[in-house]
């Protein structure tokens, strides 16, 4: 009899069947691992999560995409695009409607909720804190999550397991297939993204360079102190093969100025490497930088929802990361050690030149 169960929420339904099959792969058999759900909306927005098959005594695994704004229903009679803040609520609703009966629940959260939010600054709500901790109290047995802006974020749950795993291995293999790099060299964008930077260049047995983005504090745009200029410090770009890697892309006017500056110095070949690509604005922007040769392709997961005309972009290659998911469903329900779904440098150090 099968115990381990998958909730896959309509938010990241393509990649939960995919991970469904990989399951089957995984484990050698043709059982079903999806578990069958309603997720309902009254005219005025409230929403609910029914449960259509038997729970009881299974290890289940909800996975969700609190990113995805694709995904609209009809509220008031007008057309009202979800936010995360809605995801997260049929997250809790879909542990709700478990009522205990399952044997663990454990949470997949590829973009953690309210990940940005992660710290306080003065009197600032503490969301991320907040939300793990309501997990906690719901009962969730387990927090499994991708490329976190701040992993520190899991002291606010220091008695329960929370996993942050990371897809470098599994984007590079995918670069490794489709690019020919030489003379490589590691940057981070910003400080914040260093230690990133600093993983991928040890994977890799290359050096790394940082921008420090000197900001202009007498002015405020948007919330923000805009930004005056990206100071480099590193090592010789010139004729270097180039990844600037970061956790995530939302409007990515820094991206593409880091990508300019890196062209002004000589840089060979560029390419952006995200976890996640919210283009929260600025594809416009991306066209025009592609053009003007500031980059030559981003490269990203389906962790979080892209846009498919935005997927058919020539300047973008998505990496599926489903199988990597469901590595890591499986080792935890065998309750093997994690340690095999982790990275395997030596697959891939052969890109180093």
């Amino acid at each position: 009899m099968n115990h381990l169960k998958l909730i896959a929420l309509e938010n990241i339904k393509e990649i939960g069947e995919e991970v469904n099959v990989k399951l089957k792969d995984l484990n050698q058999t043709d059982e079903n691992y999806l578990l069958k759900i309603a997720e309902c909306r009254f005219s005025n927005g409230e929403g609910k999560v029914k449960i259509e098959e038997t729970v009881r005594d299974k290890d289940i695994y909800i996975l969700a995409d609190v990113g995805n704004y694709g995904l609209t229903y009809q509220m008031h009679g007008f057309t009202h695009h979800m936010a995360p803040d809605e995801h997260f609520q049929d997250i809790k609703r879909t542990i709700s409607a478990l009522a205990g009966s399952a044997e663990k629940v454990s949470v997949i959260m590829p973009l953690l909720y309210q990940s940005r939010q992660h710290k306080r600054k003065g009197k600032e709500s503490l969301d991320c804190a907040i939300a793990l901790q309501e997990l906690e109290r719901l009962g969730v047995g387990h927090i499994i999550t991708f490329d976190c802006h701040d992993p520190n974020v899991c002291n606010a749950i220091p008695n329960l397991p929370f996993e942050n795993f990371y897809a470098s291995n599994t984007i590079l293999k995918n670069i490794e297939q489709k690019e020919q790099l030489n003379s490589l060299l590691v940057v981070s964008p910003d400080l914040g993204a260093t230690e990133r930077a600093r993983y991928y260049a040890e994977i890799l047995g290359c050096d790394v360079g940082i921008f420090y983005k000197r900001r202009d504090l007498s002015k405020v745009v948007n919330g923000k102190n805009p930004i005056a200029e990206h100071i480099y410090m590193g090592p010789e770009i010139k004729e270097k093969d180039v990844l600037v890697v970061d956790d995530m892309i939302a409007s990515g006017g820094s991206m593409i100025e880091v990508g300019q500056k890196l062209k002004e110095k000589g840089a060979n070949k560029i390419y952006f490497i995200t976890t996640f690509s919210l283009f929260t604005e600025g594809v416009k922007d991306f066209d025009n930088a592609y053009e003007n040769n500031y980059f030559d392709k981003i490269y990203t997961t389906n962790l979080t929802y892209i846009p498919e005309e935005i997927k058919q972009k020539e300047w973008l290659n998505v990496v599926d990361c489903s199988y990597d998911i469901a590595k890591i469903i499986n080792a935890l329900h065998n309750k093997e050690s994690l340690k095999s779904v982790k990275e395997d440098y030596p697959k891939i150090l052969n890109l180093k030149k």
